[in-house]
């Protein structure tokens, strides 16, 4: 059997990231040129002119014309750690490398730091990956299906009615070829046609067409300006629907990350980040050793996320 490119691509190894990223000094300069790509610029005033401090481990610059001051770490989701930067830098390598995703327990031992730092340290990446998924729309022929995170608790209701299941929305791009391009997978209040029409008018393009099941809530696609092309089921096995195969294709491998690498997790908390961890490297699958460079520069413009916006739950959830 010929070797799939994608799955086979080198990306970057160990070695040629502790090259790159292996001391303070290159994540410093790393991190500097993801945030002002053309020199400091303050986020007061817009000056240019600055000088640097180095009165704290890390740099601060100091603007020249409102003498405001800015670290290296301010405004970005690494604000306030009193980690080193090479230990987010080796956290960026193993949450973007990783296939499957990686387990918080399994970073702490990599990191060498408590479990509490190791799983906010995680959640702060994916939330930057979450905020970076939600700037991408999908388009053209789109396979869309409904599904649910989680599963019956002890002692609670079964099927959909149960507690623990969180309810989302599964689509697939396809390219002219007919081969996956991009995937979203977004947590939803529920299968109905408002909370339908809300998600495609957010993540679906205009005069795209989407195949879906006879599900009546999928029809609220054409309120965005989309062409709805429904298949009713009526029983038949996913290998018998090649209208679904890549979103049933997405949803297996999605079902053997999560069993493969977590235990459990709050599904009706933190469901919006594994899901979009899972797309965010799908959707960047052609360039793996480009990924911990991009994880980067979407970590360094994600928010600061202090502890309690971290464990809130999502609202859709």
């Amino acid at each position: 059997m010929a070797q799939n490119r994608i799955q086979f691509q080198a990306g970057m190894s160990m070695p040629e990231f502790l090259a790159q990223y292996g001391t303070e000094a290159q994540c410093e300069a790393a991190l500097e040129r993801v945030r002002w790509p053309e020199g400091f610029r303050c986020p007061r005033c817009g000056g240019d002119a600055h000088c640097v401090l180095r009165s704290s481990p890390r740099k601060v610059f100091q603007c020249n014309a409102c003498r405001h001051q800015a670290s290296l770490i301010a405004g970005t989701v690494m604000q306030g750690t009193k980690l080193p930067l090479t230990t987010w830098f080796l956290a960026i390598y193993l949450v973007s490398q990783a296939k499957t995703g990686i387990a918080s327990l399994a970073l702490k031992r990599h990191l060498g730091v408590s479990y509490p730092t190791a799983w906010a340290l995680k959640h702060k990446l994916m939330q930057a990956m979450t905020e970076r998924e939600e700037r991408y729309t999908l388009s053209g022929t789109v396979q869309l299906d409904d599904a649910y995170l989680g599963g019956e608790r002890t002692g609670g209701k079964a099927g959909r009615g149960s507690e623990n299941k969180v309810p989302f929305v599964a689509a697939v791009s396809l390219t002219d070829a007919g081969r996956p391009l991009r995937v979203k997978l977004t947590p939803v209040a529920g299968f109905s046609f408002q909370a339908i029409t809300e998600w495609a008018r957010a993540y679906l393009t205009p005069g795209s067409t989407v195949h879906s099941d006879g599900l009546a809530c999928f029809n609220a696609v054409t309120m965005a300006g989309c062409r709805h092309q429904p298949t009713v089921v009526a029983g038949r096995k996913p290998k018998d629907l090649p209208e679904f195969h890549w979103v049933n294709t997405v949803l297996g491998n999605l079902k053997t990350s999560l069993s493969g690498s977590y235990h459990a997790f709050a599904f009706s908390k933190y469901a919006p980040r594994y899901l979009a961890a899972f797309a965010y490297r799908f959707n960047r699958r052609f360039d793996l050793a480009a990924l911990p460079g991009r994880l980067l520069v979407a970590a360094a413009h994600c928010r600061p996320l202090p502890e309690q916006s971290l464990r809130l739950a999502d609202s859709r959830c």
